[in-house]
């Protein structure tokens, strides 16, 4: 039952964020984001994100910047858009797992041209 909840809010919370950052957050430093998954403890206190950027390493990194310097920003807003007793600490993760999909597929297609 309470792993419902917090799947029900993680899910809200992915839209509410991504609307977030590419709508309301005017930092030049973040570029095109997708959040890909967000991830709660049970009690709701700590928020993990995970995300992917377009663009290069610098570009990331520069995403990841804006994103801890609107933090406060991202969490009042959550905060006026959900009804949360307790907004829960926000920690931004790069999700690897799509770079490493397109790995795995590069290797696919390279195999196939061998043959």
């Amino acid at each position: 039952m309470m792993n419902m909840r917090v799947e029900r809010v993680g899910e809200q919370m992915k839209q509410e964020i991504m609307d977030i950052a590419n709508n309301k957050v005017k930092d030049p430093r973040i570029g095109f984001l997708t959040i890909t998954d967000v991830q709660l403890t049970n009690d709701l206190s700590i928020a993990t994100i995970y995300l992917t950027v377009l663009g290069n390493e610098k570009q990331k990194e520069d995403t990841f910047k804006g994103l801890e310097k609107a933090k406060g920003f991202i969490k009042s807003e959550l905060g006026s858009r959900m009804r949360l007793r307790i907004i829960p600490e926000l920690n931004f993760e790069y999700d690897e797992s799509i770079d490493y999909g397109n790995k795995i597929e590069r290797m696919i297609q390279d195999l196939h041209k061998k043959d």
